[in-house]
């Protein structure tokens, strides 16, 4: 199920060029129908989402939800079993994939210095791994003074933010989080959240996934509130939080414990 989805061919001949960035459109991102199996359950229930450029759309949901597993979908990680996931009316394609990065729960670093996690993923790229830009890099980060530490011996919320910057480097234009403050302590939290606003003023797409509801009441633009598989809410985050419209998020808001009715019935 975790296999990597081939990039298919781009057909940027057809595709309208942005005349500000001279490629093909992404936005808006759209899924229909993306449904995805494992031995006979079904982990995604028919989801179908709209999300569009500028926002910072966040994910919610009780565990088990499908929130992880539609982040990981609509970035190209895992194939759904039917559906179809579109970008501006088109296939996923390499330019869609090359302007895409996603930061896990658990940063996955190289066992190298924090400075060497930087320019690999520039080199990776064929970028400019020159020590001006990556020191820039490293410094909004806050993280010029361990560039030389392995990235493995950092503190918890160093690791994540090292993770973010590596993701950031390459600029892109959607950028996927999955519950990066989990267990974080509230400066590394803040100094996240911090990376997460900047990238969102430089032009990128945010979506987040997270149990923390401060924190999606600090982020969220709009919200997608999801249950066994399912997407039972997409609104504006003003309208999410004062009067949610389903039984399962008024009570995940409230902290009450709430047994979905379609996770019984699988």
């Amino acid at each position: 199920m975790l296999e990597r989805v081939a990039a298919t061919t781009a057909q940027n001949g057809s595709a309208p060029i942005d005349a500000k960035s001279g490629r093909p459109p992404m936005f808006p991102i759209a899924t229909r129908g993306m449904t995805l199996r494992d031995r006979g359950r079904v982990l995604l229930d028919r989801v179908s989402l709209t999300l569009d450029q500028g926002t910072r759309t966040v994910i919610m949901g009780p565990n088990g939800a499908g929130k992880s597993l539609t982040l990981r979908a609509i970035h190209g990680l895992i194939r759904p079993d039917e559906g179809d996931i579109t970008w501006a009316g088109r296939p996923t394609d390499a330019d869609v994939l090359s302007r895409q990065a996603m930061v896990f729960q658990k940063p996955m670093l190289l066992r190298r210095s924090a400075r060497a996690n930087i320019e690999f993923v520039l080199r990776s790229a064929g970028r400019t791994t020159s020590n001006q830009l990556v020191d820039g890099i490293l410094a909004r980060a806050r993280l010029i003074h361990v560039a030389a530490s392995p990235a493995r011996l950092l503190s918890g919320g160093e690791q994540q933010r090292l993770a973010i910057a590596r993701a950031l480097a390459l600029e892109p234009d959607l950028l996927f989080l999955d519950e990066p403050c989990a267990n974080l302590d509230p400066a590394s939290t803040l100094a996240v959240e911090d990376m997460i606003e900047r990238a969102r003023t430089a032009g990128a797409k945010i979506v987040l996934v997270t149990h923390d509801i401060g924190q999606a009441r600090r982020i969220a633009d709009d919200v997608v509130f999801m249950s066994s598989g399912r997407v039972l809410e997409h609104s504006a985050a003003a309208a999410f939080f004062d009067k949610p419209k389903s039984s399962a998020a008024e009570a995940y808001l409230a902290g009450r414990l709430y047994i979905d009715p379609a996770a019984s019935s699988r």
